[in-house]
């Protein structure tokens, strides 16, 4: 099952070239206009998800580097455990491993994570997410789905 690292590797390469391409090419805060929903906004993340604990005063940087890079060992070791028939799982995971370690790989560099994803409808507007984040949530939603899936009966 560890042949599905390589998509842990696609979503690390794919976070970090857009984050490299939006650093480089844009200034702090600017925003350009993709359409009427999406713009890319060039932010820096302190914090975790939705900026929890952005304003923490710099220990929070150390933690989440410690839980990601723990995190990065637990889905490892549970991917190369998996059985051959688990790829829907294995695919999950390693979704949300390349995502970790895009972010990790921020915080280690830089003490942030570059955000660009801007999504908002009217008066509605959600944080501010790059690739990495994209990875994560949708290798969660892949685990919920799975968790509801039913086992095929090994007793036939």
């Amino acid at each position: 099952m560890l042949r599905f690292l390589s998509i842990s590797v696609i979503v690390l390469l794919l976070d970090q070239a857009t984050k490299l391409w939006v650093d480089g090419s844009m200034k702090l805060y600017q925003t350009i206009e993709l359409n009427s929903f999406v713009q890319l906004t060039y932010l820096r993340n302190t914090g975790a998800a939705f900026s929890f604990l952005s304003d923490a005063g710099g220990w929070q940087r150390w933690f989440f580097v410690g839980l990601a890079l723990i995190v990065t060992v637990v889905l490892t070791v549970w991917v190369s455990r998996l059985p051959a028939n688990s790829k829907w799982l294995a695919i999950s995971l390693t979704l949300i491993l390349g995502g970790a370690l895009g972010n990790v790989i921020d915080r280690i560099a830089y003490g942030y994570v570059i955000d660009f994803i801007d999504v908002f409808y009217q008066d509605w507007h959600w944080p501010a997410f790059n690739i990495a984040d994209s990875a994560i949530c949708i290798g969660v939603v892949m685990m919920l789905l799975d968790s509801f899936r039913k086992e095929p009966d090994s007793s036939r």
